[in-house]
């Protein structure tokens, strides 16, 4: 029995035989025989390449841009608003939490 070795290819060479198959000039089974690939592979590496290629773009525009940390003053005023609320409401419910 012979031992099979798995071929490792590079990422170069599969975007220039994704790329050939989104251009849509050859079959899946011409850009196969071509670059020594089974069809299949090439329709998965052209399918991933049509998923992945918005991602290429993002990084582009650099860091999101952060939201500036809310006013503690207001945040203070808030709590304390919603903790006289929260004794009214027990008050009101008889209820001890």
């Amino acid at each position: 029995m012979t031992k099979r070795t798995r071929k490792n290819f590079s990422s170069d060479f599969k975007a220039k035989v994704a790329l050939e198959a989104i251009q849509g000039v050859k079959t899946l089974n011409e850009i196969g025989q071509e670059f020594g690939v089974h069809p299949v592979q090439v329709g998965k590496w052209k399918k991933e390449l049509q998923e992945q290629a918005s991602s290429l773009f993002e990084a582009k525009r650099g860091p999101k841009p952060v939201e500036p940390a809310a006013d503690p003053e207001k945040l203070y005023t808030e709590i304390g608003r919603l903790k006289v609320e929260l004794d009214w409401l027990k008050k009101k419910s008889g209820l001890s939490l």
